[in-house]
C-alpha cells in the first residue's frame, strides 16, 4: 500500500488557497478532515494526505530517523507531493496552510522546516522536530514570517515539553512566528482553547 491524497471542498483552481491537514498515528484522512468544520476554511481547499496503514513512521518520533526509514522518506516525500499538486493547481506557498496533529504534527512541522517558505501558516497540535536530538543541518530555508502554532500538554505521553519549546525556537530563529503554547494536564487530545488559538493566530490573522 501507498499513502494517498484525498481533496476535497471547492477545486484549487477556484479558491486559490488550502489547508493541508495531516491525521496522527492510527489516524485516517477522515478523522482529521472533520477538524475542518472547527475552522473559518469554508472557502478553501481541503488536501488530507493519508498514511499506508495509517502510520507515517512506525517509531517515536525521538528514535533516530534512520530506523523510521523508509517510511520517513515517503511520507515526507507525500507532503511534498500535496504541497506540488496544489501549486500546480495555482495556489501559492503563501495560500497553503499546514495542519496536524501528534504524529501528523511531527511530520508537518519536519516538512515544512526542511523546506521552510512563507506559508499561510502551520498549526501543530503537539507536536515537534524529529530525532533524539535536533540536528540543525537538516533544515533550511526562510519562513518569512510565517504564523505558527505549536500547541501541547504537560506532561504529553508521546511529545516532551522540552522537545516542543526547542522546536519552537529553531522555527524562529529561521523567521516564523511562533506561537507556543503548553497547558497543564490537557492530554493528548485537541481542545477547543487550542483550535481558537489556531483561528486567531493563524486562519484569521489580522
Amino acid at each position: 500500500m501507498s499513502n494517498q491524497i484525498i481533496l476535497t471542498g471547492p477545486s484549487p483552481e477556484k479558491t486559490g488557497k488550502a489547508l493541508v491537514l495531516v491525521h496522527g498515528r492510527g489516524g485516517t484522512a477522515a478523522d482529521i478532515l472533520s477538524l475542518a468544520t472547527e475552522l473559518p476554511v469554508g472557502s478553501f481547499t481541503l488536501a488530507a494526505p493519508e498514511a499506508a496503514s495509517n502510520t507515517w513512521y512506525p517509531y517515536s518520533f525521538l528514535a533516530p530517523k534512520s530506523q523510521n526509514q523508509p517510511a520517513l522518506d515517503q511520507s515526507l516525500e507525500t507532503l511534498a507531493a500535496t504541497r506540488r499538486q496544489l501549486n500546480a493547481a495555482g495556489v501559492d506557498d503563501s495560500r497553503i496552510y499546514w495542519l496536524g496533529f501528534s504524529q501528523g504534527a511531527c511530520l508537518t512541522l519536519e516538512y515544512t522546516t526542511r523546506n521552510a517558505a512563507r506559508f499561510g501558516g502551520i498549526v501543530a497540535f503537539t507536536g515537534g522536530l524529529l530525532g533524539p536530538e535536533l540536528d540543525t543541518t537538516a533544515y533550511s530555508g526562510d519562513f518569512q514570517g510565517t504564523p505558527v502554532l505549536i500547541a501541547s500538554s504537560d506532561p504529553d505521553p508521546h511529545v516532551p515539553v522540552e522537545r516542543v519549546q526547542v522546536s519552537s525556537v529553531l522555527m524562529q530563529r529561521m523567521g516564523a512566528d511562533v506561537l507556543t503554547k503548553i497547558f497543564p494536564g490537557m492530554g493528548h487530545t485537541i481542545t477547543r482553547q487550542e483550535i481558537d488559538l489556531a483561528v486567531s493566530h493563524v486562519f484569521e490573522r489580522k
